[in-house]
């Protein structure tokens, strides 16, 4: 078995899940996330765009349902024991087979919690789930039963982080080193994604996010690209990748003469991450995060180009995205505990001057001061 983490660590992991369904008064829990099943078993697949689930149960007993393109990457990427495969065809009925499964493991009348709240059940298929265990247990929403558990990292985890810090920082380098007049932005996108696979690295979460004049001023990847002129901007949101850790970074660089909206909103973006550094503390919570954030921009008279969240929580994700619970907006009342790893990010876009400035680096949550994972500079990188 390819599995990245010690069978002590698995356990400690099936331990304090079980503990939380007992919280939860759960019988059993139904996974569909994907990075639920990798944290719980190792198994690591994009198969999940296909109808899978983890059934777990009270008692401790774990079943994969998948398709048979998925048996071989569970069996080597797994310690799941008991994985049954549901067969593609016209009549297939996966809901329903794994409404059988729980009937055989003795759930009939029980409380099943669900990852309703996941990718991996498209709309579809919880209709189909809801009607298969219809008159068989009762169904309820457990959504973020793992979600909080993975919220925060164990030692094993954070060796993991540390490696992607790493890589994230050496695709920023590689990105500023071609960063000038004249450069095709595929050039820079494709040295930041060679920096990281060199490394051992990942693809990531979710697409990296490159843009130059202004298109500098999108927040999402974008098909096609464009040449560097002699006086431009170009926002770059990039992730380092282990083991499908995630340690992501933001920032605008500026090629030739900046404008003076340039400095004054890397000052400002500046002295927000900073602020939202401070706030960053044991007993505070990520809405108190988005406030210090929110209170520093508007303080600049920047609020009609803020956004209204500033970041969240980071860890080993699968596509469609990297972004993790909880996340940095208002009155969000998700505590703040050491081990958690949190993305900050001051995004500051001008649509009616055409000025883009961004600012954002991952950080560990501590007993004390957060530590910043990369981008040691802050500073306003010129080209």
């Amino acid at each position: 078995m390819a599995l990245h983490f010690s069978p002590a660590e698995f356990a400690r992991r099936k331990e304090s899940l079980l503990a939380a369904m007992e919280r939860e008064k759960l019988d059993a829990l139904l996974l569909f996330q994907q990075e639920s099943m990798y944290w719980l078993t190792g198994y690591d697949t994009f198969g999940f765009c296909f109808f899978q689930s983890l059934l777990v149960t009270a008692g401790g007993d774990i079943v994969l349902l998948t398709r048979s393109a998925d048996l071989r990457q569970a069996e080597l990427t797994s310690n799941i024991e008991d994985i049954r495969i549901w067969k593609d065809g016209r009549d297939a009925d996966p809901a329903g087979e794994l409404s059988a499964i729980a009937a055989e493991k003795g759930l009939a009348g029980k409380r099943i919690g669900v990852e309703y709240e996941s990718y991996g059940l498209v709309a579809a298929n919880g209709r189909r789930l809801d009607a298969a265990f219809d008159g068989l247990a009762q169904l309820t929403d457990a959504s973020l039963v793992v979600t909080r558990l993975r919220a925060v990292k164990s030692e094993e985890e954070l060796a993991y982080v540390r490696r992607a810090a790493v890589l994230a920082d050496e695709a920023d380098r590689a990105a500023i080193a071609l960063t000038r007049a004249g450069a095709d932005e595929g050039e820079i996108l494709a040295a930041q994604h060679a920096a990281i696979f060199r490394g051992g690295g990942d693809y990531p979460a979710n697409e990296f996010i490159i843009g130059s004049g202004r298109e500098a001023l999108l927040c999402r990847y974008k098909s096609g690209r464009r040449v560097l002129d002699a006086r431009d901007q170009l926002t770059l949101e990039f992730a380092g990748v282990y083991r499908h850790y995630h340690v992501a970074a933001m920032r605008t660089l500026v090629i030739g003469d900046p404008r003076p909206e340039h400095l004054t909103y890397h000052r400002a973006a500046q002295e927000a991450l900073l602020a939202c550094e401070a706030a960053m503390r044991l007993g505070k919570t990520a809405g108190d995060v988005f406030t210090a954030h929110a209170e520093a921009l508007d303080a600049a008279g920047l609020t009609r180009h803020r956004l209204n969240a500033c970041g969240y929580s980071l860890g080993a994700k699968f596509t469609p995205s990297w972004m993790d619970w909880p996340m940095f907006y208002e009155d969000n009342d998700w505590p703040l505990v050491p081990g958690m790893v949190m993305f900050v990010h001051m995004i500051l876009m001008d649509s009616q001057g055409g000025t883009a400035m961004c600012l954002g680096r991952t950080y560990l949550v501590t007993e004390g001061a957060p530590e910043a994972l990369n981008l040691a500079s802050l500073d306003l990188v010129l080209r």
